[in-house]
């Protein structure tokens, strides 16, 4: 006999009543409730109970809310070396930072400060936990977490030299690992990755630049490919240049392969030496912005009225330094959530695509405003 497509009708059988009879009297022995008591009480089987938990899709948001009521209620708490064990799953995710030369002892790009409480309650709400570790990149950073199951994906935040990681992505994704990277899109990456639209945010820059007078302006960040976030804000620039009539001028970039304060006045100090006329630095991040602020503050040139001066990034220390430093804004807020949800789609067999988010301008006294 063809077995019928509708769902069973929802009913408890005597045998359904007294097993759950029995549990109830074995639980308030032990003064504990279990995922029965609450699955009885909403209505719903246990299987349900166990997905509104997680936070699963599959189930509807009102029932989600009444499931997770009734727990709260009953001081349910979640068995989670259980549930992992029937799952397979570890409910973590990995966040790997990669350490960056630092000013201080942290050895963190500040910019990441922001994004980290992001991801944290992203997370939270999707009721894992993180777990996060510090790599150096010469390590062999990508050993696989999935498998043993420390982790059920992996969000990468800082990657040094790409043409250098990319063979581990490759080998990240050859494994089968679930994984995201925050970064620039790039031509033919095997990776997904979550970043800003820098080209777009590069363009914001000299736009502003130009529209207050500047013609002269320095780009400070290295431009090859080994740093596709800095190019692509490069390539901004130059777009934007080229759509004023303004010609290229290759003595105003100078490289810096690091971002750092110390690269930023050392970068400045490059561009000095030079001996070409420069109206306004457009930096690849905001610690190379503050760190020509501090150099040309040392030459005796003010800022702005001898040189403007803009960033990338808006870390805290960007509104905070003398003067406050015009920049571009990346949404840490909606990037940690895109991260984490598409690292979880990944982890639940959906198909995912890279994504850049669109930047936005602030602008502040170090050009002018």
């Amino acid at each position: 006999m063809a077995r019928s497509s509708e769902p069973a009708p929802r009913y408890r059988s005597a045998h359904d009543h007294r097993q759950n009879s029995r549990r109830q009297i074995g639980n308030r022995m032990k003064g504990k409730a279990t995922s029965f008591d609450i699955a009885y009480r909403a209505g719903v089987s246990q299987a349900t109970v166990s997905r509104a938990l997680r936070g699963s899709p599959l189930v509807s948001v009102e029932t989600r809310k009444r499931v997770q009521q009734i727990a709260k209620e009953l001081n349910y708490k979640v068995d989670k070396n259980a549930s992992n064990l029937r799952r397979q799953h570890s409910v973590t995710l990995a966040l790997l930072l990669f350490e960056d030369p630092t000013s201080d002892d942290s050895l963190i790009n500040p910019f990441f400060l922001s994004m980290l409480g992001s991801i944290t309650r992203a997370c939270a709400r999707q009721g894992y936990d993180l777990l996060v570790s510090f790599q150096q990149l010469s390590e062999d950073w990508h050993a696989d977490y999935q498998d043993s199951h420390k982790a059920d994906g992996l969000i990468l935040l800082g990657y040094g030299d790409y043409t250098a990681s990319k063979a581990n992505f490759e080998r990240l994704v050859e494994q089968g690992t679930h994984f995201v990277r925050w970064g620039a899109v790039v031509d033919g990456q095997p990776e997904v990755s979550i970043g800003c639209d820098n080209r777009l945010g590069g363009r914001l820059i000299t736009e502003h630049l130009l529209a207050r007078g500047h013609r002269r302006i320095a780009f400070i960040g290295d431009v090859s490919p080994r740093f596709p976030e800095f190019n692509d804000r490069y390539r901004g620039h130059l777009e934007a240049l080229q759509a004023a009539g303004i010609g290229i001028d290759p003595r105003l970039q100078v490289d810096a392969d690091e971002s750092t304060e110390l690269t930023g006045a050392r970068a400045l100090a490059e561009l000095m030496e030079r001996g070409v006329a420069v109206d306004a630095v457009f930096a690849a991040s905001d610690l190379l912005a503050i760190g020509a602020i501090r150099a040309l503050a040392e030459r005796g040139l003010r800022v702005p009225q001898h040189v403007a001066v803009a960033g990338f990034d808006d870390i805290p220390m960007a509104s905070f330094c003398i003067p406050p430093l015009t920049t571009v804004i990346q949404d840490t807020k909606q990037a940690g959530e895109l991260l984490v949800d598409t690292v979880l789609r990944q982890v639940r067999g959906e198909t995912v695509s890279s994504r850049m988010l669109p930047p936005r301008l602030v602008v502040r006294r170090s050009c002018g405003a």
